[in-house]
């Protein structure tokens, strides 16, 4: 017997193939083989097509059964992970009315920042734990303002997982740590921020229905069935955000257990039990996948913008072949690479800059002495410093790193960047071979809430190695650090 996971994209859909009995991996792929279209019809907007979505969860969930030949009714349940923060809206009928806002859509910033004014910051530090900002709840009301009889049309809004289960089952429900990421949610009352919807105008009756994290969400009707092949009566048992999921991937369940990405964008989420929030200005704070009103489980979530997409740019546009030569020549100039420092945030508002934008910095760049190889160590080392600079703000929020854990995969394969990050923050990395699908199709076999059954899973199959802090270079690494953070600063301060 068999556990699916998917995890949504905004570039593809993944999907994993596991062993209910020993939680190994049995075939993770990708659906489409090119990145999906997002449409972004004016300067900071992108959507997508939620059927764009399902359409690829069906054709993804058709090959994993056709290529391991194995049956529909061998899947005994499927767990979903998806892109946070997107906003999908449905009518009476269920039908969609308008394309997705997805997470990097930049429309409601401004509506976000009202917002925070005029609830209070009080209100927003201690019961939402947010700036409102450009999550969901902000984009919903940029739809109430900007397409007003569509908006009266809305039944139910919903985040991109959320509608996945509703194609394959029908039911449309979603659950507290989904809420939490748009915004919806008062730590305070342990329910749906009555003040927000007000503020918003966001009718009551428009929220889902609520359902565990964890847990039988809904089954696979027959539609759902004949469009995705999956068995009737299939059980939807788990649902989460992308980084909430990525951590439950790596087994970061507790406080004191940090995960991070290093991809397109560079996240770390640390769990903690503490509903409280100093910086909740640049680091996101939302319910984790374990969260209930007796086990208050948080995940501090920073996110950078400018971090995987960066290394990509200068392979595009260097005469290199691959990430493999880049970070050699990377490795053969010295730490701080000669005095050359790169700004990596060219890829918008930086949440954790207070929603500045202040683009990508090359600077320091002697013609005469600088060659393309320091420009590969500056960007490792510019990315990492962005990781370490944001955990000082985490730090501010009484972070404790009991264990720092990260996926073998993007940018922590680069030894310069995992291991600049592990001597500068003195910690251990432990890394593993795991994706998000492979983590939700795990969560689909969790019963009753009993989460040990993951962190097994990933125990006995996921652990590839550890990053150890090079003392020999805390001291240069210091110094370079110091500078960069110099000339961020600066370069805030400028922005001002």
């Amino acid at each position: 017997m068999y556990y699916i996971g998917y995890d949504i994209g905004s570039s593809s859909i993944k999907a994993a193939l596991v062993e209910a009995s020993t939680g190994k991996a049995v075939q993770i792929l990708q659906e489409p083989a090119s990145e999906m279209h997002i449409e972004a019809k004016q300067n900071g907007w992108a959507e997508q097509n939620p059927d764009t979505w399902f359409k690829h969860i069906c054709i993804a969930t058709k090959r994993l059964i056709f290529e391991n030949n194995i049956k529909a009714s061998d899947i005994k349940s499927i767990g979903i992970a998806y892109q946070m923060h997107g906003l999908v809206l449905v009518d009476i009928n269920g039908k969609l009315l308008r394309n997705s806002i997805i997470w990097c859509d930049s429309r409601a910033v401004s509506i976000g920042q009202q917002a925070f004014k005029d609830l209070g910051e009080k209100y927003c530090a201690s019961s939402l734990l947010n700036s409102p900002a450009n999550f969901t709840a902000s984009k919903l009301k940029w739809v109430n303002e900007n397409e007003p009889e569509l908006f009266n049309k809305v039944h139910k809004f919903m985040l991109p997982g959320d509608y996945i289960a509703y194609r394959l089952s029908g039911v449309i429900n979603t659950t507290i740590t989904g809420l939490s990421e748009g915004v919806f949610w008062d730590f305070k009352s342990n329910t749906v921020s009555k003040e927000l919807l007000d503020y918003f105008g966001i009718p009551q009756d428009s929220v889902p229905n609520i359902v565990p994290a964890f847990g039988l969400q809904s089954s696979v009707n027959k539609t759902g069935a004949n469009l995705s092949g999956l068995a009737v009566g299939t059980e939807v048992r788990y649902r989460a955000g992308d980084q909430p999921n990525n951590a439950l991937a790596l087994n970061v369940f507790n406080p004191g257990e940090v995960a991070a990405t290093g991809g397109t964008s560079g996240v770390v989420y640390a769990v903690t039990d503490s509903l409280s929030s100093k910086e909740y200005e640049r680091v996101n704070n939302f319910a984790h996948v374990n969260y209930n009103t007796n086990n208050p489980m948080i995940g501090k979530l920073l996110c950078i913008n400018g971090a995987g997409i960066l290394y990509r740019w200068l392979k595009e546009n260097l005469a290199v072949s691959d990430y493999n030569q880049m970070n050699d020549l990377a490795e053969a100039c010295p730490v701080g690479s000669d005095g050359v420092v790169i700004l990596p945030f060219g890829n918008g508002a930086e949440r954790m800059l207070k929603n500045k934008t202040i683009g990508t910095q090359f600077l320091n760049v002697n013609l005469n002495r600088h060659n393309k190889g320091h420009l590969c160590r500056a960007a490792l080392e510019g990315i990492a410093f962005s990781f370490v600079y944001g955990m000082e703000f985490m730090n501010n929020d009484d972070l404790k790193i009991n264990v720092l854990r990260a996926g073998n995969d993007n940018l922590f394969r680069s030894k310069i960047f995992s291991e600049t990050i592990s001597t500068l923050i003195n910690q251990e990395i432990e890394i593993y071979n795991t994706t998000g699908a492979v983590g939700a199709a795990r969560a689909a076999g969790i019963k009753d809430g009993d989460i040990s059954t993951v962190s097994k899973s990933v125990i006995d199959n996921d652990f590839v190695k550890k990053i150890t802090p090079i003392t020999a270079q805390k001291e240069a690494l210091q110094k370079a650090y110091t500078i960069w953070k110099s000339e961020l600063e600066t370069k805030i301060n400028q922005s001002n």
